[in-house]
């Protein structure tokens, strides 16, 4: 079958991101034989242009949307990110009798929601690489999809199990051994002429997070239970990367220093290849040794983002992080002492956050 897979995300709060995830999908849709052609409306000047050349000349038997985000996470002034998204489902639609499913992180975070607003014909909650090609093989066969896991449909808001039993959403599928995942082409995703100085590739070694902060959808998105790739498989992708270029890489790993061990033994793997890269990894500041920070600095890493959230101990008591302000000072300066750069995560009205209406005189610190 012909499968166009789209990117909706436009934004650049930070700077503009390849689509990982979908990459991912189109990837496994191709290994199983499918013609799959991936767009990617960030870099479409006009995507609705975009979407009408994609769709008139590889004329798709499927369309698979993905969706990164729902808002911008501003409490004050809140960017509702799914109208975007609704324009390029119509858009879909004028030209296209294509089934439209809808996939991605922020979908998977309210799946049925997102469903209803939409109107696709409907949707994959959790991973799509083993899912998204089996749908697409049934859809071929005309056979149903309703018993496939994560699979949201229209006004069915989840599957009885028993005669009498309560209705419940359908769980979403979760690939315990990631190896056997194919790795993202770099053709597929990575924009042709990019300027590849100033783009960062996103990879990611390892899946899932059972560490709980309150506020944090990863548990929803990729699941509770911590899933690797094997060190010498992140390093053929690393390699691969390289060889078209691409130099910047961010591990979008939730928290690259954890488990410790695996850690390590990633980044002797990346430093015994000599690749030359400039990593830059997002840190959970706990159990960070000076071992670990050095192979660190050695594999390439020039930057780190640590996910502390808040500088009030209380607060991170109420966001369930299991360490105090003084170990993100500790493992901060470890980072500082071999050169790598640090940025930090702060999160304001968290969870038993105070109003308060003092006014106090701001200074800045001395450069």
């Amino acid at each position: 079958m012909r499968v166009l897979v789209i990117s909706a995300n436009t934004e650049t709060i930070s700077m503009p991101t390849l689509p990982l995830g979908l990459a991912c999908v189109a990837a496994a849709t191709r290994s199983v034989g499918n013609e799959v052609a991936l767009l990617n409306l960030m870099f479409e000047g006009d995507p609705k242009s975009g979407i009408r050349t994609s769709i008139q000349e590889f004329r798709p038997d499927l369309i698979g949307i993905s969706i990164r985000n729902i808002d911008d996470q501003n409490m004050l002034q809140p960017h509702f990110m799914l109208a975007p998204v609704k324009e390029v489902l119509a858009s879909c639609r004028s030209l296209s009798d294509a089934p439209i499913i809808l996939g991605g992180a922020g979908y998977s975070i309210f799946p049925q929601s997102a469903l209803g607003y939409l109107g696709a014909d409907m949707g994959i909650q959790g991973e799509g690489e083993v899912i998204f090609p089996l749908l697409v093989e049934r859809t071929r066969k005309g056979e149903q999809v309703s018993d496939l896991p994560g699979i949201h449909l229209p006004g069915q808001p989840g599957r009885v199990a028993n005669v009498g039993a309560v209705r419940e959403p359908p769980l979403p599928y979760f690939e315990n051994n990631l190896d056997t995942l194919p790795l993202p082409e770099s053709s597929l995703w990575i924009p042709p002429g990019a300027d590849l100085r100033n783009l960062w590739v996103p990879v990611q070694s390892r899946r899932g997070c059972s560490l709980d902060c309150t506020f944090c959808s990863t548990s929803m998105i990729e699941g509770k239970s911590l899933r690797t790739r094997s060190p010498a498989q992140v390093v053929k992708w690393l390699a691969e990367l390289r060889e078209t270029g691409c130099r910047n890489v961010n591990f979008v790993d939730n928290t690259y220093n954890l488990p410790p061990t695996y850690a390590k033994d990633l980044c002797r793997e990346v430093i015994q290849a000599e690749l030359d890269l400039n990593l830059w990894c997002i840190i959970y500041p706990k159990w960070i040794g000076a071992e670990l920070v050095e192979l660190m600095r050695r594999a390439g890493c020039s930057q780190i983002s640590f996910g502390f959230e808040s500088g009030s101990d209380r607060m991170l008591r109420s966001l369930n992080k299991q360490f105090d302000k003084s170990e993100v000072g500790e493992v901060s300066k470890m980072f500082a002492e071999v050169g790598i750069k640090r940025m930090g995560f702060l999160l304001l009205g968290g969870l038993g956050k105070r109003r308060t209406a003092s006014k106090k005189a701001f200074r800045s610190p001395t450069p």
